[in-house]
């Protein structure tokens, strides 16, 4: 069996668009994990690893390995069915 597709939003506490894309995944249906980027180090190295070192915005999206820079509803949604984590 395949395994499913990873969700991972990277994200701060105080982050505005961080809350409602995480508030939209949770309306949709799509599990995610949410790594806090300023109070975690080893989430900020992640990140900073999967995008070369630009880690000046968030959210970073990453859907089974794909990333989507902010908040970006088109783009995520287009991924997640092309993931099939939605209809």
């Amino acid at each position: 069996m395949a395994e499913a597709a990873k969700v991972i939003v990277y994200s701060t506490p105080w982050c505005a668009f961080c809350k409602t894309e995480k508030q939209y995944l949770d309306h949709l249906g799509v599990a995610f994990v949410d790594k806090d980027i300023e109070n975690d180090t080893a989430a900020f190295d992640e990140l900073a690893q999967k995008t070369d070192g630009r880690t000046s915005g968030v959210p970073v999206t990453d859907i089974d390995g794909e990333l989507v820079f902010g908040f970006d509803r088109k783009k995520i949604d287009e991924l997640l069915k092309a993931k099939g984590l939605v209809n």
